[in-house]
């Protein structure tokens, strides 16, 4: 593919279209005007917001409510689908593989590392074949066909064995996605068993482990018990201390003489890491994370900036600390690196990055949610409020849609149709895929 060339407008080029990437893109597109061109690379035309997917999974959300086709939410922002796989900061040029397997090249006059995060792979015999990861659309769709398949499977099960194991179900981490994948699964389940009259008085069976001493461990301790409260009524095996030490087809093998659970089904939301194109580019990291100064600019390379997970960013307000790999200071340190990036081009000051925390919420599924807006604990229908009040603001595009579906799933049965759109191998947890054809 034909290599292009900045020539004498700004070329800014943005790697990555998640939190960060998409809101630097916007930031700096405002603030460049027509001086300059602004090009986000990405290997799919939408941005995903990424907090809504335990909902699609479960059934409640249709997957194009949380996709926001980056044509339409990025007006004057070029648009190219690729793979980044290399970073050239001496010629200044990133490498791409588009769809099709071609290659193409960009050149840039300042560019923006937003590759985000990939799932967190620990050296647990049977994780990587037979658990599920969970950090996108096709990962969600597949669960959601395949928890539906394994529910109608077990109805037709004639061993009582085969059925138990069919009809449980493990999350692995009780982070922000496991806490609401686990909350959000008895419900689905329970409209999918309610159509089949063999399973009446089938258990359906569901456990969060992690290692952790509580649930959503990062989190004030007052949400961190109203999610654990919830869980337990829903029936949720909330396992603290406890993970997975083996995971074979039919079951898992747990630590701490946890003993074996015999399932077809395991979630794994243990975390993320940074994307592995961050360590490839040479410069320096911090556990994966490229090493940035508070102005998001790379320390001896000022052309190249990094926001979100893949950047390495002091916490001005806990000393000694990096940001924490969340939505929210993805969000805001993308906007601040557009804006820093624009500023640089025009020989302007760069403002540092400090955030003033807002709070979180968790959404727990039917009426409950754990919220504490400008610290402010709550529980119940009113953090549900919060919690959906926020989504809404906070996505940038299919807020009708999305509200349309919320109204529906209330006043609606689920519906529990099996797709069968996607097959495992569609959506391996590990990361790594094989190299692509290459069209000359």
């Amino acid at each position: 593919m034909t290599t292009s060339d900045s020539g004498s407008s700004p070329h800014v080029v943005i790697v990555g279209a998640g939190f960060a990437g998409f809101h630097a893109a916007r930031s700096a597109r405002r603030r460049l005007g027509r001086e300059g061109r602004v090009t986000i690379v990405n290997p799919t035309n939408y941005f995903l917001y990424l907090p809504l997917l335990p909902e699609v999974a479960a059934g409640i959300l249709d997957p194009r409510r949380i996709a926001v086709p980056l044509p339409a939410a990025l007006r004057g922002v070029d648009l190219v689908l690729g793979e980044v796989d290399t970073v050239d900061v001496e010629a200044r040029t990133i490498g791409y593989d588009d769809p099709e397997g071609r290659r193409g090249e960009l050149r840039y006059d300042r560019l923006v590392l937003a590759a985000g995060s990939v799932n967190k792979l620990l050296p647990v015999p049977g994780v990587n074949e037979h658990a599920h990861g969970f950090r996108g659309l096709p990962e969600a769709l597949y669960l959601r066909d395949h928890i539906t398949r394994q529910v109608e499977l077990a109805a037709t099960a004639t061993d009582p064995l085969e059925r138990e194991a069919r009809c449980t179900f493990v999350v692995v981490g009780a982070g922000y996605t496991g806490t609401e994948v686990a909350a959000q699964g008895p419900m689905f389940t329970a409209a999918l068993s309610r159509g089949l009259p063999q399973l009446r008085e089938q258990r359906m069976r569901w456990i969060l482990l992690d290692t952790a001493s509580r649930v959503l461990p990062t989190l004030d301790e007052r949400l961190a018990r109203t999610a654990d409260a919830v869980l337990r009524e829903r029936g949720v095996e909330v396992r603290m201390g406890q993970s997975v030490q083996e995971a074979t087809y039919d079951g898992v093998e747990l630590t701490d003489d946890g003993g074996r659970v015999p399932t077809r089904t395991l979630v794994w939301c243990v975390g993320v890491r940074a994307d592995p194109l961050i360590e490839s580019t040479g410069l320096r990291t911090d556990k994966g994370r490229l090493v940035v100064g508070t102005d998001l600019a790379v320390p001896g390379n000022p052309e190249v900036f990094a926001a979100g997970d893949a950047a390495a960013v002091a916490d001005l307000t806990r000393p000694g600390e990096l940001t924490a790999m969340t939505a929210q200071h993805a969000e805001r340190q993308g906007a601040l690196a557009g804006r820093n990036v624009v500023a640089s081009l025009h020989g302007g000051a760069l403002r540092q990055y400090k955030h003033h925390d807002l709070g979180f919420v968790v959404d727990l599924g039917g009426l409950d949610a754990a919220a504490n807006p400008l610290r402010i604990p709550l529980s119940g229908l009113p953090a549900k409020v919060v919690t959906r009040g926020y989504h809404l603001l906070a996505m940038p595009g299919n807020r009708v849609r999305t509200a349309a579906d919320w109204a529906l799933d209330a006043a609606l049965p689920r519906q529990t149709v099996h797709l069968d759109l996607v097959r495992a191998a569609a959506v391996p947890l590990d990361t790594a895929t094989p190299e692509k054809p290459r069209t000359p």
